[in-house]
């Protein structure tokens, strides 16, 4: 079946939509108190629909559905099982404080999976384009991906931490710098982006590649904004605005092996 370009208007609006997720993200160090906790739960509802809206853009409607049961799905699944059993996170709670909840996890949580997901899959799979078809090739697009969205963490979990919207019981051993966050934090994440990021990769299909007949390529534009602007908005507010240093320099390098090579060979057009 020949590849069918999205319509003029999907593509106007999911480049609204990734125009407002950054420049709602802009805001944050600017706000304080309420607006600053309606403003973070809006920046999540915003960027995860520029990630979905690029997902229809690249798959219809059933690319969409399925990039939001799968991330948001699964994300869902691990939080009410951390929060209830303590794996693979370690024990937290939240503070009730981000809105309507569902099984104990506010319903931002899982759109926050989906939101760094999406493009972290379409990351793995540029990084890994020139590997011809097999298991290395998605192993090596798993693996690009699952790093992407877990070293998002290391701002993700300080932030929202320090901001009293979730907390552990037992917050040690930590990374220096990053108190209050447990290691088996980020292997959790570790673990829960690789499942993620494997189903996204298996259950939404890649889009034809340039070249091929009635293809023009997939557009690594929204995805290139959504985590470029993640990687260095985050490393810039953390080090300039919320005096988190270490954040900054954990998330900076953790972030910056996999979007930092992605971006570059989007700007050299390889």
């Amino acid at each position: 079946m020949p590849h069918r370009p999205p319509s003029r208007a999907l593509r106007a609006v999911t480049g609204v939509l990734t125009g407002a997720a950054v420049l709602t993200q802009v805001a944050h160090p600017l706000l304080r108190g309420e607006r600053l906790r309606r403003t973070t739960i809006g920046s999540v509802g915003v960027f995860s629909a520029a990630a979905v809206a690029d997902a229809a853009r690249r798959g219809g409607a059933r690319g969409a559905v399925r990039t939001l049961a799968v991330a948001g799905g699964l994300g869902l699944l691990a939080e009410a099982v951390g929060t209830r059993t303590g794996r693979p996170f370690g024990r937290y709670r939240y503070a009730g404080t981000l809105g309507p909840q569902v099984l104990d996890v506010p319903v931002v949580v899982p759109l926050a999976w989906t939101m760094v997901a999406h493009p972290a899959v379409q990351l793995g799979r540029r990084l890994a384009r020139r590997l011809p078809p097999g298991r290395r090739r998605d192993g090596a697009v798993v693996a690009a991906a699952a790093w992407t969205l877990a070293s998002w963490d290391l701002f993700l979990d300080p932030q929202m931490t320090a901001a009293g919207h979730w907390a552990f019981e037992v917050p040690h051993p930590h990374l220096p710098g990053l108190p209050g966050i447990p290691l088996s934090n980020y292997a959790g994440w570790l673990l829960t982006a690789t499942a993620v990021c494997a189903g996204l990769h298996l259950l939404v299909p890649e889009e034809p590649a340039a070249g091929t007949a009635g293809a023009a390529g997939p557009s690594q534009r929204v995805p290139a904004w959504l985590l470029g602007w993640t990687w260095l908005g985050s490393a810039l507010g953390s080090a300039a605005f919320f005096g988190r240093p270490a954040a900054a320099a954990w998330g900076g390098a953790a972030m910056g092996l996999t979007v930092g090579p992605y971006l570059r060979d989007l700007r050299a057009g390889a």
